[in-house]
């Protein structure tokens, strides 16, 4: 099949031709037609299957040949906004209007992203002028709506994208608030990965007899991922790491951490290795988060570190290896973090490092993919079998040992006045600048009022 056989506009179909593909992926094929059918859907898929241009595509088809689009394509007033995205954080959310540019470059649509951590002034002069799609992150667009700079009046669509890591990351409220203030008479369209009894809490109560589509069993991993178990003291996960990559000769490697520290931390040591390393994270300003992924996707950098707050925004083209440096609290993001490699198609390999602390969050994790993980003990890193667990440090100054819902905003809101860069306290990574997503392997798409608050809503990791 086609994308021309998918009902889309020749315009539509001449963008994602030039990006070098022409089939669909699976998700891309049933979520279309749905899209354009116009009514509700509920829609999950694994990581890097497609998503993204499984709503952008039909969202750009529906505003630019409907009757009221072919109006505003002829009017050079200011347009209302039409379309809203939603995504739990910056880097997502640039990637995603990203995607919009590029595939809706021979309609007359145009697009902003807002999200925080950056100056409120810039976004709100390209409000001003009008903005048929719009891609935000909650806190940020709250702030807008405080001020009066939106109006949300004429949306015709929603798009929640990624909607379990907005739950996780303690979104809800400020979802509601947004919705709200939207017309109730709206097409809505819910993408997520998983699909947790809270997402489907969250749907029953949004959606309106939606068609549901989900294209890999639920909470899956990518098969075509080589995952492995590397069981290590906690205190020699520094050196083994090093050995990985020395001894495998690794050039692009990601690395996660569970905490911000961890990652400073790690590269440093990395550095003082002779390995090429830098942290992405919240503490991060938006140039080092931005030069950093920019850095890696181009090879110049051999070692990214990141924690939680980026595995749903990092997309990068064959990337080879993806690390867990630390296990993470919530089962989930193990399924996030490793898509980032095994991308459209592509193999990939996904290492995690294991200390007998998190034995535990090992079952869990192995429980939610249903599958035991190969353990590979490495020579020279052998774990003593005597050790003791010790509480997992979640955060500076905590000794808790689980914590299920992470509080983590990497939507961000910036501060909302002045022109100054507010400092984030849990952002993703980058703006998401990079080469345009293609449909076969997507940033999570193709390759084919509330009172503001400080830079990150009032939650931390």
């Amino acid at each position: 099949m086609s994308f021309s056989q998918l009902g889309l506009s020749d315009a539509i179909v001449r963008a994602v031709t030039e990006t070098g593909y022409a089939a669909p992926t699976p998700i891309q094929s049933q979520a279309i037609p749905a899209v354009l059918n116009g009514g509700d859907l509920l829609a999950g898929a694994q990581t890097g299957t497609g998503k993204t241009a499984g709503f952008t595509l039909p969202v750009l088809h529906r505003l630019s040949t409907d009757t009221v689009g072919k109006q505003l394509a002829n009017n050079t007033s200011p347009r209302a906004i039409r379309a809203l995205i939603l995504t739990p954080t910056r880097e997502l959310a640039a990637q995603v209007e990203e995607s919009v540019k590029v595939y809706g470059k021979y309609t007359r649509l145009n697009s902003a992203v807002i999200f925080g951590g950056v100056s409120i002034n810039p976004q709100i002069k390209q409000l001003r002028h009008g903005v048929d799609i719009l891609v935000a992150t909650p806190g940020r667009l709250l702030d807008h709506m405080a001020q009066g700079t939106v109006n949300l009046d004429k949306i015709e669509i929603l798009i929640l994208d990624e909607a379990d890591r907005m739950l996780d990351m303690g979104f809800i409220r400020d979802i509601r608030k947004v919705l709200a203030a939207l017309p109730s008479k709206r097409q809505n369209l819910l993408f997520s990965a998983t699909f947790s009894d809270e997402i489907k809490a969250l749907a029953d109560g949004l959606l309106d007899k939606p068609a549901t589509i989900e294209v890999a069993r639920r909470n899956s991993t990518v098969e075509i991922i080589a995952q492995k178990i590397h069981p290590v003291d906690r205190d020699k996960k520094h050196p083994m790491l090093s050995h990985l990559i020395r001894t495998h000769k690794w050039t692009q490697v990601l690395v996660f951490t569970r905490t911000k520290h961890g990652a400073n931390k790690l590269v440093e040591q990395l550095g003082k290795d002779g390995i090429g390393a830098m942290a992405i994270h919240g503490n991060k300003s938006q140039s080092a988060r931005t030069r950093a992924l920019g850095e890696f996707k181009d090879g110049t950098l051999q070692v990214l570190v990141a924690t939680d707050i980026a595995a749903r925004g990092i997309d990068i083209d064959q990337l080879p290896h993806v690390v867990n440096y630390d296990l993470p609290n919530v089962p989930e993001d193990y399924v996030h973090r490793i898509g980032r490699t095994g991308r459209a198609g592509a193999t990939g390999e996904a290492v995690s490092l294991v200390c007998v602390d998190e034995h535990d969050m090992l079952k869990d994790i192995e429980k939610l993919i249903k599958q035991s993980l190969p353990r590979e003990v490495i020579p020279g890193f052998e774990p003593d079998p005597t050790a003791k667990a010790q509480p997992i440090q979640l955060r500076s100054g905590t000794g808790h040992h689980r914590n299920p819902r992470p509080g983590g905003n990497g939507g961000g809101r910036g501060k909302p006045s002045g022109g100054g860069q507010s400092k984030p306290r849990a952002a993703s990574a980058g703006s998401g600048s990079g080469n345009p997503p293609r449909p076969g392997a997507p940033r999570n798409g193709p390759r084919p009022g509330g009172q503001p608050r400080n830079s990150s809503g009032g939650r931390s990791r």
